[in-house]
């Protein structure tokens, strides 16, 4: 039986939208393990289904994590732009953090 964890985050990457991003974290979080980053990376650095949008997930300040140049930044750089995300130098642009719980119940006091 497939890990009840992996499962859940392999969801909530699978509900990222085209055309959108979220990082580790944020994909640990909708997954419901906050905390749980590097879980997340481990994962996808395993992964081996071919239909997963695993160049949706980024680091939380919007940068690719792969090495600029390797073949996976490249990838990742062009599947994004190909959904009409702006990519400039390795970065996601125009990305905004998630909100937090409680800015999601009581709305953004800043």
């Amino acid at each position: 039986m497939e890990n009840p964890a992996n499962v859940r985050v392999i969801a909530a990457i699978r509900a990222i939208p085209a055309g959108q991003v979220a990082g580790y974290g944020e994909v640990a979080r909708r997954a419901g393990l906050p905390g749980r980053a590097r879980m997340v990376a481990r994962l996808l650095a395993t992964n081996d289904d071919p239909g997963l949008p695993w160049h949706r997930v980024v680091r939380a300040d919007g940068r690719i994590a792969f090495a600029p140049g390797s073949a996976s930044y490249l990838e990742q750089c062009a599947r994004l732009r190909s959904e009409g995300v702006k990519v400039e130098a390795g970065r996601v642009r125009g990305l905004r953090p998630a909100p937090t719980v409680d800015q999601q119940i009581w709305g953004d006091h800043g």
